[in-house]
């Protein structure tokens, strides 16, 4: 049985962007994180060994976010997404099979009325 793991609009300060201004004054960025895994050993436990904390998966995401700065939220996410997916619980069932990342960039500079910016991307173990 799989169970699915969701964070949403975890925020992070960080410095992610193409122009200079965007990399020296930062902005906020939310992270949607959702990720999929067999936590029945977990359940039948109720033992959080056996499968990934969701403060383990935030703590992650925001060191990463806040960590290296890329020019695009492009990769950002796809980093965000190879951390999550190398995260395992304390065997193998509580490996995470499948994870969904988006990175939000609610104040990118845009001229124009917007109310989000995003980037998803996913990645499935086979």
């Amino acid at each position: 049985m799989q169970q699915k793991i969701s964070l949403k609009g975890l925020r992070v300060f960080a410095y992610h962007g193409v122009f200079d201004f965007e990399r020296q004054n930062g902005q906020d960025f939310y992270i949607d994180c959702s990720v999929w895994l067999d936590a029945t050993k977990a359940t039948v436990n109720d033992d959080l060994s056996h499968t990934v904390s969701y403060a383990d998966i935030a703590k992650a995401l925001v060191e990463n976010a806040k960590g290296e700065s890329f020019d695009l939220i492009e990769t950002l996410a796809q980093r965000l997404l190879e951390t999550v997916m190398n995260m395992a619980g304390g065997d193998a069932t509580g490996t995470i099979r499948k994870a969904k990342i988006t990175v939000h960039k609610p104040n990118a500079p845009i001229v124009y009325d917007f109310e989000d910016v995003s980037v998803t991307v996913k990645a499935k173990r086979d």
